[in-house]
């Protein structure tokens, strides 16, 4: 198949290849074309130049409004795209952001998904990413041997939108969990307790996690270099707490998380790694 892909990050990158290793002829476009480097691709002039190519086109991107853009902007993919064509949508955008793309597309009969993926820069990688869809049931099954070559587990959460309001819940429980790492880290250090020896125990017991495995050693080995730049979580609990406000929904602890990335962003660590967290509490 002709696939195109649109945002060459750290996390988009791997994800091409694998789709490339899989077979699948592609095609891609960067805002700086140096980023494609010596990707197996064929580069495109503008998003509506590579949707003329193909049958279906991922992006994952950073913001709403960069998707909406790419989408629906000038020289845009919905200028491109033929019917019957399929975007495929990974970055964590605002619901409403995707409904609207995919109205939009409709109206021209090219499907949509919005599919969030989970699993970090490694996940991408290793192909084992947890993907979260929102869209039509039949668009998802077409679409899945592609989705199949990124991730582990596929999860069709229900209509456009549904796949983002699931990254929303994932980003809550990860981003409070790298935070109650950090204060967990910063009482062992303050009892004058080995924090790597709590650590270890820690991980043998009920508070066992991936986040306190990945990011507690992090926080143990002072290693603050960005898996994940912190910046992007903080834009992700912007969109989780916009999706609150419309919602109505009663999120204490999510509020105090944001807050806490509000504070590592104010202390200039936005590139840094979201363990960075531990150095809010520790004032440094």
């Amino acid at each position: 198949m002709k696939v195109g892909f649109i945002g060459l990050g750290a996390m988009g990158r791997p994800m091409a290849l694998h789709l490339h290793k899989a077979g699948h002829e592609l095609f891609v476009w960067a805002r700086r074309p140096a980023v494609v480097g010596d990707l197996p691709a064929t580069v495109c002039a503008t998003p509506a130049e590579l949707g003329q190519q193909c049958a279906v086109v991922f992006t994952v991107v950073t913001s709403s409004a960069d998707v909406e853009n790419i989408a629906l902007g000038k020289d845009g993919l919905i200028d491109g795209m033929a019917p019957g064509s399929v975007l495929v949508d990974c970055s964590t955008i605002a619901p409403e952001t995707a409904r609207l793309i995919a109205a939009k597309l409709a109206e021209k009969n090219i499907a949509m998904l919005d599919a969030p993926v989970s699993g970090g820069v490694q996940g991408a990688i290793d192909g084992t990413l947890a993907i979260m869809a929102g869209g039509l049931p039949e668009t998802i099954e077409m679409v899945r041997p592609l989705l199949e070559c990124l991730g582990q587990r596929i999860v069709h959460i229900g209509p456009n939108g549904a796949g983002q309001v699931a990254k929303a819940c994932n980003q809550m429980i990860m981003v409070a969990a790298i935070q109650a790492a950090a204060e967990a880290m910063r009482l062992a250090a303050a009892s004058g307790v080995d924090c790597a020896k709590v650590r270890q125990a820690l991980a043998g017991g009920s508070a066992a996690s991936r986040v306190l495995d990945v990011m507690g050693e992090r926080m143990v080995q002072r290693n603050f270099s960005a898996g994940i730049e912190a910046r992007l979580h903080h834009k992700d609990y912007g969109l989780v707490l916009e999706a609150a406000r419309k919602s109505g929904a009663f999120m204490p602890l999510t509020a105090t998380v944001a807050q806490q990335l509000n504070a590592l962003m104010a202390q200039g660590m936005g590139r840094a790694d979201t363990s960075s967290l531990l150095r809010v509490l520790e004032g440094k």
